[in-house]
């Protein structure tokens, strides 16, 4: 490095980013790798290497990046252009220490990742965008939407954008008529909005209609009839042509309705050093023909020829076709479209039998696709007076005893009219038209809007017992006549009598059964037989708060005292019932009940023994999985009714995970819970009588465990390989055996937590993730990855994976060369071959020795017989 490259340096490195000193920038002379921001000042010194060769004078680089990065003699590896991250996120290099041009250390590699800056504004794919919106668009709902990139790192917030409205032209009223999500780009109508915009006034025309100016002139000459003028010369026209000449051909770049400014922001728009871009929308508002023409108003018994047309319909597509439908799917259905649109009724309609429709019109294409939102119609039936009065009674019977004074109310006439409540046609008024006997004088007066029937003097039962009278009922075209009888009773001037006054005590089991007859009572009363004045009731005034009993009669005088509720001699073991006989009619001013009009019934139970009785009836109970042994989980309350001393025991439970406290009814946990293995069961507690276990009672426990997070997500495989010929990602699995929400999604990263210059990891969806070769090796080579997978909450280990990477035969399996193969034993076999070989070579060695002594034993045989012959 020159003297004058160090003047340059020198200010760099007494300002080294976040205080570092040169200290922390040295390294040994290995692999390493280095985080420099985009567009750092040069030069920038980046690392120095520290080599151990006394000899090393030089350094030399080569691979990814020379041109912009170099390295001093003196080991200082330095940025010599900025670097510009939209090129390249990183650089591998590889650098060499050198003797005399010699290598005498290295090489070793460097990776530099390039961090990205803010350093580009967002901007728009169009300078204008043009638009067109309908009247009464749905609010929220976009029509639509424009798009923004940023060159910078779409994984750092400095791509991260947000879209906004900056203004709407024109603003009166300064109401927002318009929405843009801030996250998508989408722009809708505020509610504001879609009860504002209107397009531009226009002759609205029919299907297929002729839309020539000719047509216009016809038009103009319905509108107008008496106009004389050329319409050449008509400014009434000419206005009229030029508005529809223009609404027809209007330009949104040209003419538009409203012009929305549109900025987009990076850093998420919330900062103040965010960088900006805007643009342009331009709106036009189109008609919207889609209008529902309801409610429509139909009258009943309607006298026309049918079909008849009661509304039409229009979409904003000229050629959808539309469908009528009945949206409460009854059989009945008068009504029918045409190809135009028109809605007809077929046949009269009756208020009394359905007084309102709803129709649902669908507009759709040649593809049965929906082009319009459904669209539904009320069509209101209107009602005619077609239905007379009906008396509710064929003859309405009332009493009223003799010697009432005038005004006293003998009854209430009940009619009825089917036509449509609160109108004419159903309001009813009411007169007495004849009377039976006739007197000179009336005896009875009605009210005429109410039907109240009234005394209008005192009567006399022995003058006359019965009255008939005729009532007409009238609506405003009908009228009906009500037969009315009217009885004069004896005034109540008896008392009921009981036939005894005591009857008695009477003994009862506990368990009796609900409707058991206990005591059948007697009274009488001397007024006229079938009157209010001699029917008789009684009822139960004292020693029954709790509503054990109750007197049923037919009200001839005649009671039975029946058991209604279960007897329970713990709670009351006996019993004093006071009973009242009573006359619905009131009794003549100056007659009390006495005495003689009550009577009295004693009860008493006995006892039997019952089985014990849960305090509940329903027992759940929900806990943790990672509940403590020991724990309690509930305890269950029972007790006997007689006060016996109970025991408890449980039955169930298969896991073995829970004991009850014979005693207490406490329920432990005896072992670790776990949610993985059952989620609910069920276990039967019985609470028995421990001198008598018959006398039992049980109730089911319903357990359910909740889950917690003890589970992290596990490789489903932790082995795969990758044939460099053709490079395919890796897809990584897991799995969580805990619920929602502490299993996925999942989260994918390598232990070191940085990004790899080799290897890329992505998440794919909730349980998988993506493993990328980056860069392939010069060599086969097996990769052992420490991968970090996290459940949803955040809990989760490292995990080793493994993966080969090799070239591949054409059937996708890793090739082994063939010495490799020869090479490839493990220590096992070798030391098997190795003892077989040398075992071998002792066996022909011993072979080779027995043979050779054979031979010289022959030898020696044959040269003593040549010697002998000699």
């Amino acid at each position: 490095m020159t003297p004058m490259m160090h003047l340059l340096l020198l200010p760099l490195l007494c300002s080294i980013v976040a205080g570092k000193d040169l200290d922390e920038k040295k390294g040994a002379f290995e692999n390493t790798a280095l985080d420099v921001p985009e567009d750092t000042p040069v030069p920038y010194p980046v690392h120095q290497f520290q080599v151990a060769h006394p000899g090393v004078n030089s350094f030399r680089l080569s691979g990814e990046g020379k041109e912009d990065i170099k390295i001093s003699k003196d080991g200082w590896l330095y940025l010599e252009k900025p670097l510009d991250w939209s090129q390249d996120d990183h650089y591998t290099i590889m650098v060499e220490a050198l003797a005399d041009d010699e290598v005498v250390e290295g090489p070793v590699y460097v990776t530099i990742n390039v961090l990205d800056v803010n350093n580009n504004a967002p901007f728009f794919n169009q300078s204008v965008y043009t638009a067109a919106v309908r009247e009464n668009h749905p609010a929220g709902v976009p029509f639509i939407r424009v798009f923004a990139s940023d060159h910078d790192d779409p994984e750092t917030p400095n791509a991260r954008l947000s879209y906004s409205l900056v203004s709407q032209i024109p603003n009166k009223p300064p109401t927002p008529l318009f929405h843009i999500d801030p996250d998508t780009g989408e722009i809708s109508t505020t509610e504001a909005g879609t009860q504002q915009l209107k397009a531009r006034e226009g002759i609205r025309y029919g299907r297929g209609e002729d839309q020539s100016i000719d047509a216009l002139r016809t038009k103009f000459n319905d509108y107008c009839p008496v106009q004389k003028i050329p319409f050449d010369e008509n400014p009434f026209f000419t206005c009229v042509e030029r508005a529809e000449i223009r609404r027809r051909n209007v330009d949104p770049l040209e003419d538009p309705d409203y012009t929305l400014t549109v900025r987009v922001q990076d850093l998420g728009g919330a900062s103040e050093t965010a960088l900006s871009g805007n643009t342009r929308v331009q709106i036009v508002v189109q008609q919207n023909l889609w209008v529902n023409p309801g409610p429509i108003t139909v009258r009943e018994h309607l006298k026309e020829t049918y079909p008849v047309v009661i509304a039409k319909v229009e979409s904003n597509d000229p050629d959808a076709v539309y469908v009528l439908m009945q949206k409460e799917r009854e059989q009945k259905f008068p009504f029918q479209i045409t190809p135009d649109g028109e809605i007809h009724l077929t046949e009269e309609l009756d208020r009394e039998d359905k007084d309102m429709y709803i129709l649902v019109v669908f507009a759709l294409d040649i593809d049965d696709k929906q082009v319009e939102s459904p669209m539904e119609i009320q069509v209101l039936v209107e009602d005619v007076n077609d239905n007379a009065p009906v008396c509710v009674h064929q003859e309405s019977v009332f009493e009223v005893q003799e010697g009432e004074p005038g005004g006293s109310l003998v009854g209430l006439l009940l009619a009825r009219d089917d036509d449509q409540a609160g109108t004419l046609n159903s309001q009813l008024t009411y007169a007495i038209v004849s009377q039976d006997p006739l007197n000179s004088a009336n005896v009875f007066s009605i009210d005429a809007a109410s039907g109240r029937i009234q005394v209008l003097r005192p009567l006399q039962r022995r003058d006359q017992q019965t009255f008939n009278l005729n009532v007409r009922v009238n609506d405003a075209g009908f009228s009906t006549e009500c037969k009315v009888v009217v009885k004069v009773i004896d005034i109540n001037n008896e008392l009921p009598l009981f036939e005894e006054n005591n009857y008695g005590g009477h003994t009862l089991s506990e368990d009796t059964p609900v409707g058991h007859t206990v005591v059948t009572i007697r009274a009488s009363d001397a007024d006229d037989p079938d009157s209010g004045s001699s029917l008789i009731e009684f009822t139960i005034t004292a020693g029954d708060d709790e509503g054990i009993f109750t007197v049923k009669t037919d009200g001839k005088g005649v009671g039975h005292l029946v058991v209604v509720k279960p007897l329970d001699f713990e709670s009351s073991a006996s019993y004093r019932l006071q009973i009242d006989a009573r006359n619905p009619e009131p009794l003549v001013k100056g007659l009390e009940y006495g005495s003689e009009s009550t009577a009295s019934v004693s009860v008493s139970l006995t006892d039997v023994d019952e089985a014990p009785e849960f305090s509940l009836d329903i027992l759940d109970v929900t806990v943790p999985e990672d509940t403590t042994k020991g724990s309690v989980l509930l305890t269950v309350q029972a007790k006997d009714p007689e006060g016996k001393e109970i025991s408890f025991k449980m039955d169930g439970d298969t896991r073995g995970w829970l004991t009850i406290d014979a005693a207490t009814g406490e329920i432990k946990t005896k072992d670790k819970l776990d949610r993985e293995i059952q989620e609910t069961f069920e276990v039967t507690v019985t609470a028995f009588e421990k001198d008598n276990p018959v006398k039992l009672s049980e109730r089911v426990v319903h357990v359910r465990l909740l889950d917690v997070n003890d589970n992290v997500p596990k490789l489903m495989e932790t082995q795969a390989f990758i044939c460099v010929r053709k490079p395919q990602p890796v897809i990584i699995k897991a799995q969580d055996a805990d619920s929602s929400p502490f299993s996925q999604p999942f989260t994918f990263a390598f232990a070191h937590g940085k990004k790899s210059p080799n290897w890329e990891l992505k998440s794919i969806d909730a349980t998988a993730a993506k493993l990328t070769l980056r860069k392939a090796p010069t060599e086969d080579k097996t990769f052992i990855l420490p991968i970090n997978i996290k459940d949803n909450a955040g809990m989760g280990i490292t995990q080793s994976f493994e993966v080969r990477v090799c070239n591949c035969t054409d059937l996708g399996y890793c090739y082994i060369a063939p010495e490799e193969r020869a090479l490839g034993y493990g220590i096992g076999p070798t030391i098997g071959i190795i003892g077989g070989t040398v075992g071998f070579c002792i066996i022909a060695f011993i072979i080779v020795i027995k043979r050779s002594n054979k031979r010289n034993k022959k030898t020696t045989l044959a040269d003593g017989e040549e010697r002998a012959f000699m």
